[in-house]
């Protein structure tokens, strides 16, 4: 009953749409048109944050990081806007807008770009906050239009925390968790995050695809996106999760010299330079280069284990014409290191070495008796992981009304090297030593052609984009292990001591893999899908959104070596649905939003009965408010969520040697986010995110119970500045935060037990000097050294207390 009245409420938003577009569609009136824009300064550089207003109106809007800004549904008329900048002289620009049209301007300012920033370290505003994504929906739309959830994480604020890499700055998203980090291997080493319930992981650069296997440099990130719930319908199935999705947005290049470089020390050997580095490559400025690099070194904190990269990104653009651009960016990336430490149950079936709660002595890991600081490995046994990301795009102004927009995307992640973890054994006072050699490639090349218009039907606006999108996937994945598929090397005490503890190495764990046996398998994919999404105003406060995506998944099999056989070849189609709606109770400032969000799974096989299983799909309903308000000084998210998954393949339990598609899984929680300058110089970020998530139709060990990759039910994410305002101290800040997460289950079973990973509060503080010339950071994680863990059927220490300090000179 329930499930028919949701089918018939989204028939009716469906027919509600129809009928609407239909009918403005006779009417001719139209109360008014848009203004567009950008703001640069005196030598051409985007203005980001200036206030403009629309005189003799309530309207009132701020630039974005590109300089543009946007009001819509404007009245005809002449009209006056206002650009002021704190410390500078108000600007005014004439313009007139006429129905169904769109007037364009642009604005210069007085300010160069030094004497800009100079002002930014004074005010800037709620510079946390970024209230418009291109990304999000596939197109320009601002955060109180979009009825989906979504947190962005600024380079300013990365800036603050001294951030180097992605995993870090993904500490600011509520109810963003990360349940296992980067280990590098190719076949999807990259970090897993907990998000709603789900697993996920960062898989797209700039709305496309971009994976990378290690943990991705920060040194090129403008900010990073992460967009809540089910988003298969805009971004299909392949790299996304019923939790969301991870975007990371690249810097691009500006047409004047400009950039900085950079250098970061700190605890536990860490180095590191960077460098970005712009420049225009021609007289007019028609070809812009961007380039940004860096190198890291730095040691666990542990004993034993380490990491050292090379990352490179460069970019660059043209400007053929008015309406035509291309631009064409690159990522490479090299990584040797060791594998984080980690600790598994061990499920060997033999009641001598199987691990349960039960047997180990310890239901949580501050009862363990592993000594935390010593990682039981060695520091030859590492593991070399290289990224080549290579990405075009093209961008054609068809006219006032529509752009084409071609994407092209090739990934290349590799590794090769030793992999090495531990195996608790009952009893839980020593593991075994556990190695395999990994040599594996995953590359995916994807085409993507999109269709972006902002046109209006009588007196309704429609942004609509139409798209149609080509993803292929190859991976090879070569196991190399001891005799027969043994890992084991040795078993190490945590009681007693190890005179064997260094002989973990290279020049003994190498040999045995000759004459082991070899795992070596090669899979595909090819997915062929068609889009489209329409956000139409029918009147000026009320919005409503509709999407749909149609999807040929085509599975190419998993080609066997040793069998010289492919199985697995299947194809499958899926439709997935989107709706929303948003009524903006003041214009600008309050929305009030739903939304309807599906994503689904693509699943092989037949059930006892020879019927072909579905794809698995995840539905999310979600209701909340978003808040602009008091001149952007307060930005702000509240909502609520309801994913229920369906069609899930588990064992039938009927018939043990088949599995059946009838499993279900909830997953349930609030979500709120406040990013606010309440007073001059100071800025906050922060978040809380509850989840109820558990299988409520599933196998008998885990149903009813919640699944270890969830994460904590309560999460708490917070950072405030302040930056200095009078002269004598001016550029001078402090920041205070860090993050709360309540006990989690890393082991949830009833086979196994509940093993948990117990509640944890980290703290972290910094201090920090900028000025238009240079700037200087000095910062200490985890103030309280803090022992806590992470892990997804795994226990995963983490960085206890770390001093960093950080040097960065601007030209």
């Amino acid at each position: 009953m329930q499930v028919a009245r949701k089918v018939k409420g989204l028939m009716f938003l469906g027919l509600l749409i129809l009928f609407v577009n239909s009918a403005m569609a006779i009417d001719t009136e139209e109360p008014g048109g848009t203004i567009s824009g950008k703001v640069t300064t005196a030598d051409g550089t985007a203005a980001a944050n200036v206030t403009i207003k629309i005189t003799g109106t309530k309207k009132t809007t701020t630039t974005d990081e590109d300089g543009t800004f946007s009001f819509s549904n404007v009245a005809s008329g002449s009209y006056s806007l206002e650009i002021t900048l704190v410390g500078f002289g108000t600007v005014t620009q004439n313009v007139t807008v006429e129905k169904h049209k769109t007037a364009t301007v642009q604005v210069q300012l007085t300010a160069s770009e030094k004497q800009l920033e100079e002002v930014k370290v004074v005010s800037r505003g709620n510079k946390f906050a970024k209230t418009k994504s291109d990304y999000v929906a596939r197109m320009p739309l601002s955060n109180l239009e979009n009825p989906q959830v979504y947190t962005v994480i600024s380079k300013e604020l990365m800036q603050e925390q001294v951030i180097t890499n992605q995993d870090d700055a993904l500490r600011n998203v509520p109810g963003l968790y990360k349940i296992w980090g980067a280990v590098g291997r190719a076949d999807g080493g990259g970090a897993y995050f907990a998000s709603r319930g789900f697993n996920t992981q960062s898989a797209f650069r700039n709305g496309i695809a971009g994976r990378v296997s290690s943990n991705a440099d920060a040194a090129n990130l403008e900010k990073i996106e992460s967009i809540k719930g089910p988003s298969a319908t805009l971004f299909g199935s392949a790299l996304t999760s019923y939790g969301g999705l991870i975007n990371r947005v690249t810097k691009r290049p500006y047409d004047h010299l400009g950039g900085e470089v950079g250098y970061t020390f700190g605890s536990y050997g860490l180095n590191r330079v960077t460098a970005d580095i712009n420049t225009p490559l021609n007289k007019d400025k028609t070809v812009l280069f961007r380039l940004n690099t860096a190198y890291n070194d730095e040691n666990s904190f542990q004993d034993y284990g380490y990491s050292k990269s090379y990352f490179l990104a460069p970019v660059i653009t043209y400007k053929a014409s008015d309406r035509l651009s291309f631009s064409l960016e690159a990522e490479f990336n090299n990584v040797t290191g060791t594998t984080p430490s980690l600790l598994y149950f061990n499920y060997s079936g033999d009641p001598a070495w199987n691990t349960t709660v039960s047997n180990l002595g310890a239901t949580r890991a501050d009862q363990l008796l592993v000594n935390y600081k010593r990682s039981y490995l060695s520091n030859d046994l590492a593991l070399n992981s290289k990224t080549a990301n290579v990405f075009g795009q093209m961008n054609y102004k068809i006219s006032d009304q529509w752009t084409s927009q071609t994407n092209f995307t090739t990934t290349s992640n590799t590794s090769d090297g030793t992999m090495t973890w531990l195996y608790l054994l009952p009893g839980g006072t020593s593991a075994t030593r556990n190695a395999w050699y990994n040599n594996a490639s995953d590359k995916t090349i994807e085409i993507q052609q999109n269709f972006i218009g902002d046109f209006h039907i009588g007196s309704m606006r429609n942004r609509l984009v139409a798209g149609l999108d080509y993803y292929a996937n190859d991976n090879i994945t070569n196991y190399s292990y001891f005799s027969g598929y043994n890992t084991v090397f040795d078993t190490i005490s945590f009681v007693h001591p190890n005179p064997n503890y260094t002989a973990f190495n290279k020049a003994n764990v190498l040999p045995l893999f000759n004459g082991g046996a070899v795992y070596k398998v090669n899979g595909g994919n090819n997915i062929y899908s068609a889009y489209a999404s329409d956000v139409l105003n029918i009147t000026d406060a009320l919005l409503v959104n509709a999407a749909l995506r149609l999807d040929r998944f085509h599975n190419r099999g998993t080609y066997s070596a040793d069998a010289d056989a492919t199985t697995g070849k299947f194809d499958q189609t899926a439709l997935s649905p989107k709706f929303g709606i948003v009524y903006q109770v003041l214009k600008d400032k309050v929305s009030l939003f739903g939304n309807y969000q599906n994503s689904f799974s693509n699943k092989d096989g037949q059930d006892f009965e020879g019927k072909t299983f579905k794809p698995e799909q995840a539905n999310q309903w979600e209701g909340g408010v978003k808040l602009n308000a008091f001149n952007g000084k307060l930005s702000s998210t509240l909502s609520y969520y309801d994913i229920s998954v369906k069609n899930i393949v588990r064992t039938d339990p009927v018939h043990p040697n088949f599995s059946v598609q009838n499993g279900t899984q909830s997953s349930k929680g609030f979500e709120a986010e406040v990013i606010a300058n309440p007073i001059k110089g100071v800025d906050i970020s922060a978040g809380y995110a509850y989840n109820d998530s558990k299988y409520t139709e599933s196998d008998p060990d885990v149903n009813g119970l919640r699944p270890v990759t969830a994460g904590p039910k309560h999460l708490v994410n917070f950072w405030a500045s302040y930056h200095f305002s009078n002269e004598t101290l001016k550029g001078l800040g402090i920041g205070f935060g860090g993050n709360y997460g309540s006990d989690n289950r890393s082991i949830n079973s009833v086979s196994t037990g509940a093993f948990i990973l117990p509640s944890y509060t980290v703290l972290n503080a910094s201090v920090f000097y900028n000025k238009p010339s240079y700037r200087i950071t000095l910062k200490m994680d985890n103030l309280t050294n803090e022992k806590y863990w992470n892990g997804w059927t795994t226990i995963n220490p983490q960085m206890l207390r770390r001093f960093v300090a950080s040097v960065a000179f601007k030209f």
